[in-house]
């Protein structure tokens, strides 16, 4: 009673095919892909950034990192 058979998938297939058509769905399709695929494209180039700030911070002298130092500590009289 809880899981499908492969008749009712087949029948709500059907059904979605009717309502809105083989070509509206093969756009869909291939939306989602080209979705799919720029999410990717942004995730490889996000790491590629991500390991170029990474680099840039282990040479030292360069624009833009910050250097840690402990103040010195002033004596009192």
């Amino acid at each position: 009673m809880g899981s499908f058979s492969i008749w009712h998938w087949l029948i709500v297939l059907v059904i979605v095919m009717l309502v809105f058509g083989t070509k509206k769905l093969r756009n869909m399709g291939a939306d989602l892909g080209g979705a799919v695929k720029g999410f990717k494209d942004g995730m490889k180039e996000g790491q590629a950034n991500a390991d170029a700030a990474k680099a840039a911070a282990a040479e030292p002298g360069k624009v833009g990192q910050t250097i840690d130092v402990k103040p010195e500590e002033k004596s009192r009289v």
